[in-house]
């Protein structure tokens, strides 16, 4: 089908607490969830290939652990990520929309292992793909994750999907004169120091010169509206 897109394969990064979408348990709102798909299945419609890397901060943090052995927290964030993964193939499935979990960490029983060759077949077949798990290493954030998983499919772009709306030049929760970029480049965000992203995920995003979107998930909607083009948001190049 041709498409009136500006990109053809994208990587989707959905937080955690996006997901959660005002939930008082703060785990998952699953009706919320399902506006997500039905905004990615209308991109899927029209032809864009869309691959998920979702976070695990409603349910689990690794410095939530305290004193816990931190590779231990981070296993414990990987399979978190799964269980959103999991709830987010329910909605795409009850939606008709044919949707793969891979896995980085092993789990044959409920996901596929992540392949890379195999996650690229079934993006060029249509399905939808979420990667879970992470990288399958400790130490690694799930922005990282997006980027090294956006490399490895040749993504167009990686589309961070966050509880806030664009790059500020200060948090706009408590600095009321932050005023939002339009436009703003990895060296920026790793020169200030800028926590939008962390280092390593915008080290390696300037390193393989992806493209990346940065917009608020408060209207599922404006998925369908970064994909096709419209400036909203802030783009990192």
């Amino acid at each position: 089908m041709e498409t009136t897109t500006r990109y053809k394969r994208v990587l989707i990064k959905l937080s955690g607490e996006a997901l959660a979408a005002g939930q008082k348990d703060g785990i998952l709102n699953y009706n919320f969830v399902r506006e997500i798909c039905l905004a990615i299945k209308e991109c899927n419609e029209l032809g864009v290939e869309v691959a998920l890397v979702v976070g695990a901060g409603n349910i689990w943090r690794g410095r939530q652990g305290g004193d816990m052995d931190r590779t231990r927290a981070d296993h414990m964030g990987m399979i978190a990520t799964v269980i959103n993964a999991l709830a987010i193939q329910d909605a795409f499935v009850q939606l008709g929309v044919d949707c793969r979990v891979m896995t980085a960490i092993a789990m044959h029983e409920v996901a596929e292992p992540y392949i890379r060759n195999k996650a690229v077949h079934h993006l060029e077949k249509g399905k939808i793909v979420i990667f879970g798990c992470d990288t399958g290493c400790p130490f690694f954030s799930t922005d990282t994750t997006a980027m090294l998983r956006a490399a490895e499919i040749n993504a167009d772009v990686v589309m961070m999907a966050k509880n806030i709306d664009g790059v500020y030049t200060a948090d706009p929760r408590i600095d009321p004169t932050a005023v939002k970029l339009d436009e703003i480049s990895y060296m920026d965000i790793l020169s200030h120091d800028m926590k939008v992203i962390d280092a390593t995920a915008a080290s390696f995003g300037k390193e393989n010169k992806i493209p990346l979107h940065i917009f608020g998930l408060d209207d599922p909607q404006n998925i369908i509206r970064a994909i096709k083009g419209e400036k909203i948001g802030t783009i990192v190049k």
